[in-house]
């Protein structure tokens, strides 16, 4: 249940209904997208384990319902900034799996070509403006996409132009500067913005009632004159009836919100990370409430959809995930020329010689660095 609201929306009575029904058609659109996001982050693991991925990945197992719950109500060209735990945001946001999966086994296919990896999708196309490593990074960058929606409505006079961005971090950002001053910022100039808290209790492996002084964060949305929310991020119910408040609020031209959402990942931070420092009852209290299998009792219990239409879904999700892989170990890997593309802004510079080629070209390019 929503804990509080310290800054009540306006036009809406405090108690407003948080179950309003929902047709059977946005029932099942939920549940394949939980289920595309939870196969997805299964298929991943067995990958990295057999040596497909490389570098860090972070699964977003428990934290469906946020995504989903939010990301399904947004339009094609709505914005979505993303952490290093962004690969079922980009799901969720339309990106094709085949294109995050080779993404991830480095291809040319993926949807940056093989040069971003597991921490920074990114999709033009579908307004999916990244991934980000270092926690807080993406924030600001969120905060310049709900500007740009602003500007091109009120100084451009593009009318129609109500496009709204959601920024998603995690617990641990939230003692980071770039929130506090991205906060002020979109206050301010009532940016068309929602600030998605996945505050899944731990960052890495610090306890977030160790390291902030007041562990409601939905608190300091208030702070700076915007609604603060607390929402129960395992219930993709209770999470897309808040996200559609927000989003609204925000399309409207009332400004930002501020939504926490207490989540759990079901995995350590990323697949390198055994898992020791979270007590066994905690993770067992979590995994009892998972999001999909609350999502399928309440489907089946209102009568918005059978067995067999869950189970039809489970089979065409299993299908697309394993053709995403097939895809994407299939596809070439890239070109020894594009190493250095996307990396500087001379195209002039360090990366191309007086010849006009890519100096990784010449066979001597790394002579010298064999030590390294």
């Amino acid at each position: 249940q929503i804990k509080s609201w310290l800054y009540p929306f306006p036009n809406k009575s405090f108690f407003f209904c948080l179950f309003q029904l929902i047709t059977k058609e946005e029932g099942l659109e939920l549940y394949e997208d939980m289920i595309l996001g939870r196969a997805f982050e299964d298929m991943c693991a067995q990958m990295y384990y057999r040596g497909k991925m490389f570098g860090f990945v972070h699964l977003y197992n428990g934290q469906e319902a946020v995504s989903t719950g939010f990301i399904k109500l947004l339009k094609q060209q709505d914005s979505v900034v993303s952490t290093y735990r962004d690969h079922v945001h980009a799901l969720s946001k339309g990106v094709p799996a085949r294109a995050v999966m080779s993404e991830l086994f480095g291809k040319t296919t993926g949807c940056c070509r093989g040069q971003g990896g597991s921490m920074h999708m990114f999709s033009r196309e579908h307004n999916l403006l990244g991934g980000f490593a270092f926690i807080g990074e993406g924030i600001p960058v969120a905060t310049g996409a709900a500007f740009t929606s602003k500007y091109k409505r009120e100084v451009l006079k593009e009318a129609d132009c109500d496009h709204v961005t959601l920024a998603f971090f995690g617990d641990g950002t939230c003692n980071n500067g770039q929130f506090f001053e991205c906060l002020n910022m979109a206050a301010l100039w009532k940016l068309p913005i929602v600030f998605v808290v996945e505050n899944n209790l731990w960052a890495i492996g610090m306890s977030h009632l160790r390291a902030t002084s007041d562990p409601q964060i939905y608190k300091k949305g208030p702070a700076f004159g915007m609604p603060g929310i607390h929402v129960d991020g395992m219930d993709v119910l209770k999470v897309r009836e808040v996200a559609k408040e927000a989003i609204g609020r925000a399309r409207r031209g009332e400004g930002p919100t501020l939504v926490e959402c207490e989540t759990y990942r079901f995995r350590g931070h990323s697949l390198a990370d055994p898992d020791e420092l979270r007590d066994p009852a905690e993770k067992a209290h979590y995994a009892a409430r998972d999001p999909i299998t609350a999502l399928k009792k309440y489907l089946i219990e209102n009568s918005l959809a059978s067995e067999a239409d869950l189970k039809a879904i489970d089979k065409k999700i299993d299908e697309v995930v394993e053709d995403a892989v097939e895809f994407a170990d299939e596809s070439p890997v890239p070109s020894q020329s594009q190493l250095l593309e996307n990396v500087f802004a001379d195209p002039k510079g360090f990366g191309i010689g007086p010849d006009g080629r890519y100096r990784c070209e010449d066979p001597k390019f790394t002579e010298g660095t064999a030590h390294v």
